[in-house]
């Protein structure tokens, strides 16, 4: 066939001629109606698009070998139809006058419910993403990465960048960061993913989950036929005796900044929670999703620092520079890295090359630490505006745990309740919030009117807004 035609949005169209060998196949009789019947069709479809420049009459009957008088007899009636346009010397073009039904693909992503006001907790700002360094680096990269770097990778994830994260996560969160036991990941979701299926292979079908907590972790690890049991919280991080009682081997936590209380495990908690793994012979599964972000002091290490054979620790870019990357990093104990580099292999080849080169000269360069720096200084400061505005609009609110990440949990004197009327006000408003007890089990936290709210997305003056038009919502 002759060379493929474009449209006007630069799409090839050598498939939609392919639609017309039938025709050319047809009985003599038959072959031309047959040839007009298909093109209309093709048009119609929108596999030819408006604007799309056809094949000369002589070129498309020499790649269908049928005559030329067919193709031009063809041409002639859908032009009088008006499905094509033609101009002496200028060639035959799909008209415009034709609608063709084309099919659009929905968009199912999660968006901002567009609210006057939204503080529903879990984006980063995303106007904060870092383009200009962002794009010289991947400059540098497609320039200067060798061709036998773009075949399948690593599972685990280039040795660059797997170097370069270890020297991050000791240097920033204290982790004992041996490259060969980092697996490169989409996100911490895909890390809880394998880490399901490496507690299955174990013979393991339940893991403990915090409550309240992420949703999201018991929904991961259904996926690899693991249960979740809720594990409630005291004021120091998992409640001990709860956590012995479920018979559970293995947990999910997140101590650096748990989500959703905003509280920070203590030293003796910590210390608990990894003697009952070496007892049980278990392990703990360290979510450290917002761990770099603390305004008040240094933040506190991860766990897995103090004990790397009963902890896997995870985290991603997802709060620094955008969850759309999809990256992220596993780092497991020595006995699982065989395990969970296989089963990443399984599920996809490994993580895309071209995004781990980039990653890592960003990491090599600085530009990360730059952008944790930048994203400190912002949150901190909208932080600041959202206990403010707390101050100003809802005298005797009470804002929890430590000064940290991306979210705070606010609790609301008794007169704003009850909690179902006071959502639905501010609903009304126009202001997009969620109460605790959507990430709860716990019914206790029913009492009042308790929220989490994020604010990292939102610039300041939209938080002094927002928390205004909460409060007249809710007024008298």
């Amino acid at each position: 066939m002759t060379s493929p035609q474009t449209g006007p949005d630069g799409r090839t169209t050598a498939g939609a001629w392919e639609l017309l060998l039938p025709a050319a196949s047809a009985p003599a009789r038959a072959r031309g109606r047959s040839l007009q019947a298909a093109l209309r069709e093709a048009v119609r479809s929108g596999r030819l698009a408006p604007g799309t420049r056809l094949p000369s009459s002589r070129d498309l009957a020499a790649d269908l070998g049928v005559s030329r008088g067919l193709v031009t007899e063809a041409y002639e009636q859908l032009t009088a139809e008006g499905y094509l346009r033609s101009g002496r010397g200028a060639g035959t073009w799909v008209g415009s006058a034709v609608r063709a039904a084309r099919p659009h693909a929905r968009d199912l992503a999660p968006r901002s419910p567009g609210a006057r006001a939204d503080f529903v907790p879990g984006t980063p700002d995303l106007s904060l993403f870092p383009r200009s360094a962002w794009a010289a680096a991947q400059r540098a990269v497609l320039a200067d990465l060798p061709h036998q770097e773009l075949g399948y990778p690593d599972p685990r994830g280039l040795p660059r960048l797997r170097t370069a994260l270890a020297e991050l996560l000791a240097r920033r969160r204290g982790v004992v960061a041996d490259p060969e036991r980092i697996v490169v990941v989409s996100g911490v979701a895909q890390a809880m993913t394998l880490l399901g299926f490496a507690l299955h292979a174990r013979g393991l079908r339940t893991v403990g989950v915090e409550d309240p907590g992420s949703p999201q972790h018991g929904v991961l690890y259904a996926s690899a036929g693991v249960g979740a049991v809720p594990v409630p919280l005291d004021g120091e991080g998992l409640a001990m005796e709860p956590l012995r009682a479920s018979g559970v081997r293995a947990v999910v936590a997140t101590p650096a900044h748990q989500f959703p209380t905003g509280i920070a495990y203590s030293a003796r908690r910590r210390a608990e929670l990894l003697d009952w793994a070496r007892s049980v012979d278990g392990i703990v599964l360290e979510d450290d999703y917002d761990g770099d972000f603390r305004y008040d002091r240094a933040p506190v290490g991860a766990l897995q620092g103090l004990d790397p054979e009963h902890v896997a620790y995870t985290g991603s870019v997802s709060k620094s520079l955008a969850p759309g990357l999809r990256l992220g990093w596993l780092l497991v104990p020595r006995s699982w890295a065989a395990e969970v580099a296989d089963r990443k292999r399984t599920l996809d080849l490994g993580h895309p090359a071209l995004d781990q080169a980039l990653f890592a000269r960003f990491l090599e360069r600085g530009d990360y630490d730059r952008q944790l720096r930048r994203c400190q200084r912002a949150y901190r400061e909208r932080r600041d505006a959202l206990v403010a505005a707390l101050a100003a609009h809802f005298p005797g609110a009470e804002v929890s745990g430590i000064a940290a990440g991306l979210h705070a949990i606010v609790s609301l004197p008794e007169r704003y309740g009850p909690q179902e009327r006071f959502l639905a006000r501010v609903a009304e408003a126009g202001v997009a919030v969620r109460p605790l007890t959507d990430h709860t089990h716990d019914e206790a936290a029913r009492e009042g009117v308790r929220l989490v709210l994020g604010y990292a997305h939102v610039p300041p003056a939209r938080i002094h807004e927002g928390v205004r038009l909460m409060a007249g919502a809710v007024a008298g």
